[in-house]
């Protein structure tokens, strides 16, 4: 029987992925607040580290490594690239004392909290049995939307995908300035796809919040 060492585990393909995830989000937040007029780099290296999420998964299944520590890295990683994101947007869309800016700074917040101590209590309780805080056997006895949300492939994506595109979406249009032709094609075209964004996504938040406060209370 093969012993796996401590050190296997960190050199896991998926936990190697997952290293790489780090990275692109560090370097994409450092673009957003040191150097604004590159946003559109800052936004594809997050993306690409969102992305790597699917990857991590696969390789995980594929090559049959997975790991606690694999789990709670795949959370943490997922974890501060949302509140770092909120966090961005927050500067974006918060800064100044009237009430508009209060309340997204408020939301913001709201939304940071929630995602944090919901997942905090799902990866917890989970790994007090020993079973990663996705698997069926986890989430067995739990409130429907939760089971569902986890064991729904097409569900879970939808929700996650469509949230973190969100603000993606709300940081695009933070920084996207149409010159002064703004009547041109390009311009009318991208305005209008980033507000079928919000349409598509602005449900797909909505629908996680509720997911995030029935796994709180689960």
């Amino acid at each position: 029987m093969t012993t796996i060492s401590p050190i296997d585990v960190l050199l896991y393909v998926p936990n190697l992925i997952g290293y790489a995830r780090v990275v692109c989000g560090a370097c994409s937040f450092t673009l957003m607040i040191f150097t604004p007029s590159r946003w559109v780099l800052a936004i594809i290296l997050y993306v690409v580290a969102f992305v790597g999420d699917l990857f991590d998964g696969l390789a995980a299944k594929k090559l049959n490594q997975t790991s606690i520590y694999g789990g709670l890295l795949d959370m943490i990683t997922d974890r501060c690239a949302t509140t770092g994101l909120l966090f961005i947007l927050a500067g974006e869309y918060g800064v100044g004392d009237d009430l508009v800016p209060k309340m997204y700074r408020s939301l913001f917040l709201f939304l940071i909290i929630l995602d944090i101590s919901s997942h905090w209590c799902q990866m917890f309780s989970t790994a007090s049995l020993n079973q990663h805080h996705k698997s069926s056997v986890a989430n067995t006895g739990r409130i429907f939307l939760v089971n569902w949300y986890y064991q729904t492939y097409a569900f879970f994506g939808y929700c996650c995908v469509g949230t973190e595109f969100l603000y993606v979406t709300m940081y695009v249009m933070a920084h996207y300035h149409a010159v002064e032709d703004g009547d041109a094609p390009y311009h009318l075209i991208m305005g209008r796809v980033l507000k079928y964004c919000l349409a598509l996504f602005v449900p797909a938040c909505f629908t996680k919040q509720i997911v995030n406060v029935t796994q709180l209370c689960s």
